[in-house]
Parts: structure tokens; C-alpha cells; sequence
């Protein structure tokens, strides 16, 4: 049977030869006459999609397969309890096994057994036995709740037990089926020295079941090439012309450190070091679809109803801001942003209207001040403040609150690194410049929650390098929530 479109969602063309995949050209069977009338049409292209959506589309695919086989599993497995057990399933209702079927598969899915790739299989094996134990507790302590006491509990774990059991074939079958369809794995690099590289692509492609669609790495894969997987396999040893690991890790979104294999070392690393998969992981931060998509949400879900909630109290500080020094009460500057392209950041004015011309000044005249310029491009006691309001809005970073719409707009995040001026950013290193480019700059961020205006160069470098190292949205989550205490102890801010 063909299936030419799931060919196109695995990058493939329905006559490449994949290693380990047995792929069958497709034969044409037009008449005479229905083939003049095709000649008469233009072929039809295919589309144009990229290989990171390629590769999401066919890992959808393959993982609503395995979903589909566990579905049936359990299915299977309630059928078998009246059989075997007269009576014993009729006395639990049908909507609490179906309950407890969609729990160990929601369970399943976050221990990342859909589709599964690079694990071992007895990792797969304590996956789901540690899901199903979960599972089983669980009901244990919402049974006794009920007013039948413990009753359904031994009907609940036998259904769920005979449903991991029926898994184990199923899911094996979903497997290879996916395989015989073409859309299992994911097409994967190997670097290394070439007879060890040689080794381990023979080894992934007799070992279908990782996931791994291996292809040696010619001099021109790390090109700029459309088509190229974007996964990494590295071995023991890296050629000195790739560039080194951190090289790699850029031109990749995803670098895996290879462990020892059952037929050969390759690292000296073990499975268990790795948490039971092939390797440990090194993701590219940016490099999600999924991740950007989560993370902008997020922005929207905090900017907007803030933006909105505090409106008002921006306007009475930009009243009080022009009574005391009248001129523009916004304060509109250039930063670096994504990609260094220009981000024109909007605040409230906290400084007198010739503060450049007041810091030139005294930068000029008192070397105390000039020093401590140069060590963070802030001022403790700084003269270009306005009295009173201006102090209150920086100390409180109030006067940040504007760029909420630079939020919306999506030219920033709620959490990121601070855009910085250009004269503070000649002050950072021109790699980790480059480094602080690769993401979207925030109203918050790790330096500021944690040493604010106290941090000199090299640790706002140091936090701001980790941060971008280390992101996630549960990292974001404990920055932005950290965020109000250090506002409301106002340590640092001036």
C-alpha cells in the first residue's frame, strides 16, 4: 500500500534509499490514454515544508498510532475482565476504568513514551510499570473517599494490569507498523571518527526501535543546507574541523552525547547516566516551535491585562513627571533586540531633560563618579534624577512599566535578558553578545531578581549567560513570580 503523503511528512521521496527502512517506489498504473491526459497537466509539486515541521507533523503522527494501539489495549482489556471475572467488572462503573485508562496514558505521554524515541527498551518497560504504579495508588486513595469503601480497587488494578500487559504487544505492533508506513524515527547525524560513526549507523539501523534514522556526516551537512536533520549523534571523539562541541550545539537544535551501546563503547558514558535513554540530551534553547509558541502566550496572558490594569496609575506618574519638569514624560530609546535588530523601548521619564549633557559633566569632573560608571553604567546618588517621583518610579521599576507594549507587540518578553544601550553592551564580550542576540530581550529578567543595579558587568554577564543556557517556562515562572518581592524590597534599585 503506498502512502505518498506520509513520505513527504518524514522528508523522504518515495525512492530514497533510507538505511534500516524498507521503502517500495511507487508504480504507476495509468492507461495509455489516462497517462497522454496526465501529460497534459503539470506534475504536482510538493510542498515546500520545513524539516523541523516535517519531522513534528510524522512524530504527531506516529504518536497518535501509539495512543491509538493503548486505546485498544484497554478495550481489550475490559473485555476480558466479565470472562474471567463473572460479575466482578459490573460493580465499578465504566467511566471510572475509562478515567483510570486516560490517566496511565496521560501518564505515559509526560514519561515521554509517545513516540519514544532513544530509549532503551527496558527503560520503556519502567516507564510504564512506574506510571502504572502511580496510577494505581492514585485510585487506591480516591476509592477510599467513596462511600463503598476499597470494593472497586482489585477490579481497577486487574484491568489496569491486563491493559499493561496487552500494551506490550500493541504498542510493538503500532511500532512496526509506523515503521512499515515510514514515518518512524527521526533522521539523526553522526559525528565522529568515520569507522566509529560507521559502526554506530549500522548499529542504529539494525536497532530500528531507537528512533534513529542514521546518515554519515559528509563535509557539507554542516553547511547551510535546507534539508538537513536537525539532530546530532556525537561520538567519543570530534573532528577538530566541525569546530568543536559548541559549534555543533549551534548549528543543531538537538546534540546528543552518545553512551556505550551493548556491542561497543563509545563514550565510557552508561544508560543509566543518562536517565535509561542513548545519550544526554544538549537542546539549542530557541529552537522549539512548540517552546516559542508557549512562551509568547505567555507574554500576551501577563502583558495585556496588566497593561491594561495599570494604564491609569501611568498616566497620574506622567502628570506628576511633567508638573515638575515639563517636556516629553516618555522616555523613547534604542536597544539591541532579537537578532540585534533596533528595539525602540518606551519608559517613563525619570531624568531631568539635559541628564546627557548633566552625566557628561560629571564624568568629566569627578573621577569617584567616573569609576563608578565604568563598573555598572549606574549611579547611586545620581543628580540627573528628578526629585521625589523619579526616584520612587526607578526604585520600584514603575518607569519600566511602559514596555509592556513593547510586549504585545512582540518586540520583547516578560522575561529575557534587559535590552541594554549600545555603550553598555561594547562594555560585554562579542561572543556572548552574540549569544544574548539569540533570544528576545525581557522586562525581567535573572540579574534583576537577583542583584539588580548591584551586579557589575561581569555578573550581569555570568546571570544573564545561565539564564539564556538554562530557559524554560518553569525558569520564567519562578523569575517572574521572584520579580514582586525584589520590586517591594526595592534592594539595588536606584
Amino acid at each position: 500500500m503506498q502512502f505518498p503523503f506520509l513520505e513527504r511528512l518524514s522528508g523522504r521521496s518515495n525512492v530514497a534509499a533510507v538505511p534500516g527502512l524498507r521503502i517500495i517506489p511507487a508504480k504507476p498504473s495509468l492507461s495509455a490514454t489516462s497517462q497522454s491526459g496526465a501529460a497534459q497537466l503539470n506534475p504536482p509539486k510538493a510542498l515546500n515544508i520545513p524539516v523541523a515541521l516535517k519531522s513534528k507533523l510524522a512524530q504527531l503522527a506516529v504518536s497518535s498510532f501509539l495512543i491509538l494501539a493503548e486505546i485498544v489495549a484497554y478495550l481489550a482489556s475490559y473485555c476480558l475482565l466479565p470472562s474471567q471475572f463473572s460479575g466482578t467488572s459490573e460493580s465499578v462503573p465504566v467511566r471510572i476504568l475509562a478515567l483510570a485508562a486516560l490517566a496511565a496514558i496521560v501518564f505515559n505521554a509526560l514519561a515521554g513514551l509517545y513516540p519514544g524515541y532513544r530509549l532503551h527498551e527496558h527503560e520503556h518497560l519502567r516507564r510504564r510499570i512506574a506510571a502504572f504504579a502511580k496510577i494505581t495508588l492514585l485510585c487506591v486513595a480516591g476509592t477510599l473517599l467513596l462511600p463503598d469503601g476499597p470494593g472497586p480497587v482489585p477490579t481497577i488494578v486487574l484491568f489496569l494490569g491486563l491493559g499493561l500487559l496487552l500494551q506490550q504487544v500493541l504498542y510493538r505492533v503500532a511500532r512496526l507498523f509506523c515503521r512499515r508506513l515510514g514515518i518512524w524515527g527521526e533522521r539523526a547525524v553522526i559525528l565522529g571518527e568515520r569507522a566509529q560513526a560507521s559502526r554506530l549507523k549500522s548499529y542504529f539501523s539494525d536497532h530500528w526501535q531507537f528512533g534513529i534514522q542514521p546518515e554519515l556526516s559528509p563535509a557539507d551537512i554542516l553547511g547551510s543546507l535546507s534539508d538537513k536533520p536537525t539532530l546530532a549523534l556525537v561520538a567519543d571523539n570530534i573532528d577538530a574541523a566541525l569546530g568543536g562541541l559548541e559549534a555543533i550545539r549551534g548549528k543543531f537544535d538537538e546534540v546528543v552525547l552518545l553512551c556505550d551501546t551493548p556491542d561497543f563503547k563509545v563514550s565510557g558514558l552508561q544508560p543509566k547516566d543518562a536517565g535509561g535513554e542513548i545519550g544526554i540530551r544538549l537542546v539549542r534553547r530557541g529552537g522549539s516551535g512548540t517552546r516559542k509558541f508557549v512562551h509568547r502566550a505567555l507574554d500576551l496572558a501577563v502583558a495585556v491585562p496588566a497593561l491594561l490594569l495599570l494604564s491609569p496609575f501611568i498616566m497620574v506618574a506622567a502628570a506628576v513627571i511633567y508638573a515638575i519638569d515639563p517636556g516629553p514624560v516618555f522616555f523613547r530609546h534604542t536597544r539591541e533586540g532579537l537578532s540585534g535588530k533596533p528595539l525602540r523601548i518606551f519608559k517613563l521619564r525619570t531624568m531631568y531633560g539635559d541628564a546627557e549633557k548633566r552625566l557628561e559633566t560629571l564624568l568629566q569632573t569627578d573621577p569617584a563618579i567616573r569609576a563608578e560608571w565604568e563598573s555598572s553604567f549606574k549611579l547611586k546618588r545620581d543628580p540627573r534624577v528628578l526629585p521625589i517621583i523619579g526616584h520612587v518610579l526607578r526604585s520600584s521599576s514603575f518607569d519600566e512599566l511602559p514596555q509592556l507594549a513593547n510586549v504585545i507587540s512582540g518586540d520583547m518578553a516578560i522575561v529575557g535578558p534587559r535590552p541594554f544601550p549600545e555603550y553598555h553592551l561594547r562594555a560585554m564580550d562579542g561572543k556572548f553578545r552574540e549569544k544574548r542576540r539569540s533570544i528576545t530581550p525581557g522586562l525581567t529578567g535573572l540579574w534583576q531578581v537577583s542583584a539588580r543595579s548591584d551586579a557589575d558587568i561581569k555578573q550581569q554577564q555570568q546571570l544573564d549567560e545561565f539564564y539564556i543556557d538554562n530557559r524554560s517556562l518553569w525558569f520564567d515562572w519562578h523569575i517572574l513570580i521572584r520579580t514582586i518581592p525584589a520590586v517591594y524590597r526595592r534592594n539595588g534599585a536606584y
